[in-house]
């Protein structure tokens, strides 16, 4: 995978898996709430201050799904 496709790039892949790999689909799930949620919290400033550790911690986690996501598209990048 080059360094530089997203998500959007791979929309087939994402779309079978998360037909196929119950996992896949959980996870991606997960990604998808952080990031609203993550995206929510930073527009509001007064609850933003207030929550930047909670924030930060989103954020690490939904690195990692990203990182999983990622590493399972690559794997079945031959099968679309």
């Amino acid at each position: 995978m080059r360094k530089t496709d997203t998500l959007q790039d791979n929309r087939d892949i994402i779309a079978k898996l998360k037909q196929t790999d119950s996992h896949f689909a959980v996870i991606f799930d997960e990604h998808t709430t952080l990031d609203q949620q993550i995206n929510q919290l930073e527009k509001d400033r007064v609850k933003h201050a207030s929550r930047d550790e909670e924030i930060e911690h989103m954020k690490r986690r939904k690195l990692q799904l990203k990182d999983e996501i990622y590493k399972m598209i690559d794997k079945n990048k031959n099968t679309v």
